[in-house]
């Protein structure tokens, strides 16, 4: 009786064994995690509309299970054979590789996401070893679209780059995969704006884009693009070198974009206090052994605004003086220039900043946008300050429920920001960011093009082209930049380079685009009050 429930105690532990072997591995071979099949797949990411932008679908793999015919031969016929007849299928396979990896006798994938029709034919080769199994794949019904956002899934199953990397845990996990992600993107608003930088490129011959669209009350990133982009689809050698974030991780002396910050930190301190005080502005300004120049003669003197309408670095450069070193430096630290973007994406590039006290010039020249390089984003996050009544506030990916944004902290006084509005409206409407106006939207802005640097100087044939605006101007409610790399004078551009040529007009066509999406609708008769600016300017020329 001992030996009978001993045999019978031995007999149910093999069964249970067995058991959890097929828990960890099909019959088949092909490697899957216990009680996976009865888990839904990893969790969608979707736009905040809900529209999916990742999702998981069953396709099939090529896998070789050496192990397929029981203590038999890991092939029937030679490797060469079977890898000549699966070359023939998939002719962008290496033979001579496939060949090796079939002859190691190692259980692998050979090829992840076949064709259903391409599994028929590997059927049709009549080898027991090659088992094209159906799987879990990731897929991205939008192709290319929000792809540096978005990153992809490697074929470990992890998630690489973008919000598929931070999100990776809570995709996975068992009790959460199933739940679909929401992003603060809209589908659509994303389109519009990669459809425009495209068209910008194509335009200008730029050898690249970047682009934003912030809401300024929130944080939320409604678009963000970096093109030439990737497809997620497909990762190949070419869609690696694509990777690199232009938005996020690339830093850039962004130019006269930075003249409203600089006149807005004046402001704020008390050292502008009279809007029609008169700057000279006919000759260069010296600095020790550096001269301040404009990019063209804008008269013997100019008044604040008419500073920022037709872009002075001199008037700029005068303003900073005054302003001092010190809190010049602490306004761009409030801004957060001189730490990473805070953005949820992995890929953040530090600014280049300079620490200690800043001489004389680094304050004068940091004030029309040089000596100081910092990512599109953070230009964002600074301009939804300036607009939207002096508060901060990081950005998010995340879409946020109502009462969800951050308390941020305030950069700006609330007159301040009035008057900044006045002023960056005042620019579109009759400087030299007039090619961006969109009729109704009551957009403001303003243009930037800085000469990329070089080893001892500047690069004057190679440009950063920027608008950095907002609409509408009487109650904002979004930020948007463009930005074009080395953009060139073509036909479509009337020879010009600058950003008032390229990038003004990216965001004048993409906000009645986008504008109505987002709930804001053009209104003919409606305008923020520039009535006690207008006397002001004009005397330039």
């Amino acid at each position: 009786m001992a030996w009978i429930a001993f045999f019978f105690a031995m007999f149910t532990a093999v069964l249970l064994l067995r058991v959890a072997v097929l828990g960890f591995f099909e019959s088949d071979g092909v490697p899957v995690r216990a009680g996976d099949a009865l888990l839904p797949d990893r969790g969608q990411i979707t736009d905040r509309n809900g529209v999916p932008l990742a999702r998981d679908f069953q396709s099939y793999a090529l896998w070789f299970n050496p192990k397929a015919m029981e203590g038999g031969p890991p092939l029937t016929r030679p490797a060469a054979e079977i890898a000549k007849k699966l070359v023939a299928i998939f002719p962008d396979m290496d033979e001579a590789d496939l060949t090796r990896r079939l002859a190691s006798g190692k259980g692998q994938y050979l090829r992840r996401r076949i064709l259903p029709a391409e599994a028929t034919k590997v059927f049709a080769i009549g080898e027991p070893a090659l088992n094209p199994p159906e799987e879990p794949s990731r897929y991205y019904p939008e192709g290319n679209l929000a792809a540096h956002v978005l990153g992809y899934v490697a074929s470990d199953g992890k998630g690489r780059v973008g919000m598929e990397q931070v999100y990776d845990a809570q995709l996975s996990d068992r009790a959460t995969r199933g739940t679909p992600v929401p992003l603060s993107i809209d589908a659509r608003v994303q389109a519009a704006l990669e459809d425009e930088l495209m068209r910008g490129i194509g335009e200008a011959q730029a050898l690249g884009a970047a682009g934003i669209v912030l809401d300024v009350d929130t944080g939320e990133v409604i678009a963000l693009a970096s093109l030439p982009s990737f497809d997620p689809n497909k990762i190949d050698e070419e869609g690696m070198k694509l990777m690199f974030n232009r938005v996020t991780n690339q830093v850039y002396e962004l130019g006269s974009t930075f003249k409203p910050l600089a006149v807005a930190a004046a402001i704020d301190a008390g050292t502008v206090t009279n809007l029609a005080r008169r700057y000279p502005a006919g000759h260069g300004l010296r600095v020790g052994r550096f001269t301040i120049r404009d990019s063209h003669s804008l008269g013997a003197s100019l008044n604040v605004p008419e500073a920022l309408m037709h872009s002075s670095n001199i008037v700029t450069a005068q303003i900073a003086d005054e302003l001092g070193s010190k809190r010049m430096k602490a306004k761009m630290e409030l801004l957060g220039f001189n730490e990473r973007p805070r953005i949820e994406l992995p890929a953040r590039g530090f600014p280049i900043w300079r620490s200690g006290e800043w001489p004389r010039l680094t304050t004068m020249t940091v004030a029309y946008g040089h000596g100081i390089a910092v990512t599109p984003l953070h230009l964002a996050s600074a301009y939804a300050a300036m607009v939207n009544g002096g508060i901060w506030r990081p950005a998010t990916l995340h879409k946020l429920a109502p009462g969800e944004a951050p308390k941020g902290r305030r950069v700006f006084k609330e007159a301040t920001s009035a008057r900044m509005r006045q002023m960056l409206r005042m620019i579109v409407v009759d400087g030299t960011g007039r090619k961006a106006e969109a009729p109704g939207f009551r957009l403001g802005g303003k243009t930037g093009s800085a000469e990329k640097p070089t080893d001892g100087g500047y690069a004057r044939t190679t440009l950063v082209t920027t608008f950095a605006s907002a609409f509408p101007m009487d109650n904002p409610r979004y930020v948007v930049i463009t930005m074009f790399d080395e953009p060139k004078g073509t036909p479509a551009t009337s020879y010009q380079r600058t950003a008032a040529w390229n990038a003004a007009p990216a965001v004048g066509r993409l906000v009645p685009r986008i504008g109505p999406m987002l709930g804001v609708y053009p209104e003919e008769n409606r305008d923020i009050d520039l009535s006690d600016l207008m006397p002001l300017v004009g005397g330039a020329h």
